[in-house]
């Protein structure tokens, strides 16, 4: 709905049931700016206001909400294709917002997705599509469960169309560059540069120019603006140039062709695009192992007793699902009949799997161990806790504001402004400059928008944060994108998560003691350990690795409390101390005491014992790792907040915060609980780095300024944060903080030259010292200080190899 364009427009209204209510809704409209008339019709259930544009829309539907009454719209999330910068999802979104009937929208370059929201009464998704696609992007209006497929085939496409044209758009230009620069004198020069510079332009660079034109016709720039005026101007005034020389001859000056600039130019910028579809390519990988956790068929038991293997789709609410070891849990449900330890650590990030018995909840996505067992489907489909978390992420990720770079920032600014000079330039020639002044105007114009070419702007921030992302990887510290990079510096508060970030994230034993230093039974132990299904039991056989095997007889598993067996005639059992204390089994006090001290520290404990005594005491925990306490040491000294938060319990949290030097934790947190932990440090002013390695942290993650795994972790964590610590030393943390810094002062350097070679180039190009002293500059020098900006650029950048992030 255009500005100025009055018109009546129908809000389908909820909950407005009396005549009391419409006299509320219509008075809370009355108090909305910009609507000229409003009458709530209580009969039809809607609002008819009469507006002149859609943020008088969003305003109604608004004021009518926060009175507690409801409006009907649409919201909807859809993948926006074509955007090239930021500038480009300015355009997008401001074009959406101006569609009668939405009430809001948002276009998120970062995610590429627009989420909107809309009266249905007046618009739909394939209206929004025309509207997008009028400005040069497209809308993806297919289903969710087929939408992430397809962008993926979107995009790989995409990235092999680009790739082409760039490897052609470098190889025809470097003839051009090389003709330009060395042989400019030999024969048919400038028609061999104008053979190779033509495909360049009209057929590799022709979505400069496209794009450029649909801008113009709304009014609106970007760095397609830019590319096109500065490379279509330098072609075309080449070809002049090449084909009726002697119009300059005439008037005393050289006809000089300027189409390695134009060929270059495009070549620069196809190189950049082609990085950036590289990186975008993989934004969707997350979500798709999420899902890819779900498994496609599960075995239903009917109600006759029969098996089928059904699609997972197919399951409803209520079927019995029957779970083999080994396979993932398709839906949540309610375990029917059955036991089995299943490993939920993608949803606690604890190690240990949890037992499960009738009764007993189980959830999608989570890893059933080496018992079978049955359970009834309660939430299927969307409603599942993976469904959730999946929503959580895409949301989170969705949610955060585009990055808007600098350099697309300025250029909203920098286009208007550089054909604004070369127009004054040419005009003013033409006024003041005498016989001369229609040439020399039209030169002026064609240098000022040769030198305002953006490649010095363009290549400030990506060369410094090419070497950025170099040097972290060369450090183990893998950085994704450029957001991060900078925002790193700023970070001021650190969440950790406690299993697999501060420790090894396996349960070890760590510490054994035998009754009188006997350990002649440990063969024993091993076996019936090996056998046992309980998860506890590999840190054992694990730390026993290397004894003999041993024969055994009436090996038998005691749910939730260890396991037995015969040896020789001798029962020997394994397990908690609710076991031993069952089977009337002494405990030594010298055990005891041991037992006593491990417990205060939060470890498990497990006996080992025969059917009179306890032979052994056991301490299993999950072992801080080696560099975590310095690492933590090192942040606090750069005065960062640090805290951590674990699924685990009080006492166990409590134990490794002290022994860590970490003075706010919280326990027994859940996922979501994560993020919403994260939010309330953000609304206190801070910049939030949350460092973890489960899937149960991905939510999490994707709520932080800062995003960073442990590359020993789970690979949705690491496919969902912006970077990740291969060896999982928390040290390398603290040297991200120091690239960020380095890096961002690279980018503020290489930023401050390349405006200084405008600031003082354009005017010069435009001829402000011709009245002081002659000088003019000649678009061909334009041309080559151009390159020079660049060259400037990438030399500071590599500085940046040198300099030392360690402490």
């Amino acid at each position: 709905m255009a500005t100025g364009n009055t018109q009546t427009i129908y809000l389908p209204l909820e909950n407005v049931e009396s005549e009391h209510c419409a006299l509320i809704v219509d008075k809370g409209l009355s108090q909305v700016k910009g609507v000229e008339a409003h009458k709530v019709e209580l009969n039809n259930r809607r609002a008819a206001i009469t507006v002149n544009n859609n943020e008088t829309v969003a305003g109604a539907v608004k004021a009518i909400k926060d009175l507690g009454y409801g409006v009907t719209t649409v919201k909807h999330t859809f993948p926006v294709l074509g955007m090239s910068c930021a500038s480009c999802a300015s355009s997008a979104q401001t074009i959406v917002e101006h569609e009668p009937g939405v009430v809001n929208a948002s276009v998120n370059f970062g995610t590429g997705n627009l989420t909107v929201e809309y009266l249905p009464n007046m618009t739909d998704a394939t209206k929004l599509q025309k509207a997008v696609q009028a400005v040069g992007y497209d809308l993806l209006l297919e289903d969710e469960t087929t939408q992430q497929e397809t962008l993926e085939n979107i995009h790989a496409g995409k990235f092999q169309k680009l790739k082409k044209k760039t490897i052609w758009a470098i190889i025809l230009a470097i003839p051009v560059v090389v003709i330009g620069m060395f042989f400019m004198d030999m024969p048919y020069a400038n028609e061999i540069m104008w053979l190779f510079a033509t495909p360049v332009v009209f057929w590799l660079g022709k979505d400069f120019y496209i794009n450029a034109w649909k801008q113009a016709k709304h009014r609106s720039a970007n760095m397609d603006t830019l590319v096109a005026l500065s490379t279509g101007i330098a072609y075309l005034f080449s070809v002049f140039n090449m084909l009726f020389p002697d119009f300059w001859h005439q008037r005393g000056l050289h006809a000089h062709v300027y189409f390695e600039a134009a060929a270059v130019i495009i070549a620069f910028i196809l190189l950049g695009r082609l990085l950036e579809e590289k990186a975008k390519g993989n934004t969707s990988t997350a979500i798709k192992k999420l899902m890819g956790l779900q498994p496609k068929t599960v075995t239903v038991i009917r109600p006759d007793g029969t098996e089928e293997q059904v699609a997972i789709e197919n399951v409803n609410v209520d079927d019995i699902i029957l779970v083999k070891p080994g396979e993932k849990i398709a839906v949540d449900g309610i375990v029917t009949s059955g036991n089995s330890y299943v490993d939920e650590s993608m949803f606690s990030g604890e190690p240990v799997p949890v037992l499960k018995e009738e009764n007993e909840k189980v959830f999608a996505g989570t890893i059933n161990q080496k018992g079978s067992f049955r359970f009834k489907a309660v939430k299927v489909g969307k409603e599942t806790m993976l469904a959730q978390i999946i929503k959580m992420v895409q949301d989170a990720q969705g949610s955060k504001a585009p990055v808007q770079k600098l350099v697309d920032k300025i250029a909203g600014i920098f286009v208007p402004i550089v054909i604004g000079i070369a127009i004054l330039s040419f005009i003013l020639w033409v006024t003041l400059g005498g016989d001369n002044g229609v040439v020399q105007g039209l030169l002026a114009a064609v240098t000022v928008l040769v030198i305002a070419c953006p490649c010095a702007l363009g290549l400030a921030t990506p060369t410094a944060i090419m070497v950025g992302v170099g040097k972290g990887a060369e450090n183990g510290i893998l950085i994704k994108d450029a957001e991060s990079l900078e925002l790193a510096k700023k970070v001021n508060a650190v969440v950790l998560d406690k299993t697999g970030t501060i420790t090894e994230g396996r349960p070890q034993v760590t510490d054994i003691q035998w009754l009188n230093n006997d350990d002649s039974t440990k063969d024993i132990l091993f076996n019936i350990e090996k056998r046992s299904e309980h998860p506890l039991a590999e840190a054992v056989v694990k730390h026993l690795e290397g004894t003999a095997a041993t024969s055994l007889t009436k090996f038998e598993s005691i749910t939730g409390k260890g396991a037995k067996a015969d040896h020789n005639d001798e029962t020997y059992f394994t397990g908690n101390k609710k076991l031993l204390t069952e089977n009337n089994i002494t405990i030594s006090d010298d055990l005891l005491k041991y037992a006593d001290e491990w417990g205060s520290q939060a470890k498990t404990v497990i006996w080992f014992a025969n059917s009179k005594q306890a032979i052994s005491v056991i301490a299993i925990s999950d072992k801080i790792k080696e560099t975590s306490i310095e690492a933590i040491r090192q942040m606090q000294d750069m005065g960062i907040d640090l805290y951590m938060l674990t699924g685990d319990n009080e006492a166990t949290a409590k134990t490794i915060a002290q022994q860590t030097g970490i003075h706010h934790y919280k326990a027994e947190v859940l996922p979501q609980h994560k993020a919403d932990f994260i939010k309330e440090l953000q609304q206190q002013g801070k910049v939030v780095a949350m460092v973890g390695d489960g899937i149960n942290d991905s939510t999490a993650l994707a709520t932080s300024d800062v995003s960073i795994a442990m590359g020993k972790g789970s690979d949705i964590a690491m496919d969902v944060a912006k970077m990740t610590i291969i060896s999982s030393d928390l040290t390398r943390i603290s040297q991200a903080i120091r690239l960020s810094k380095q890096t961002v002062a690279t980018i503020k350097q290489n930023l401050f030259w390349a405006f200084i070679y405008n600031t003082i180039g354009i005017p010069i190009a435009a001829g402000i010292l011709y009245p002081i002293n002659g000088f003019l500059l000649n678009p061909m020098i334009a041309g080559a200080a151009m390159a020079l900006s660049s060259v400037s650029v990438v030399t500071n950048s590599l500085r940046l190899k040198w300099k030392k992030i360690n402490s």
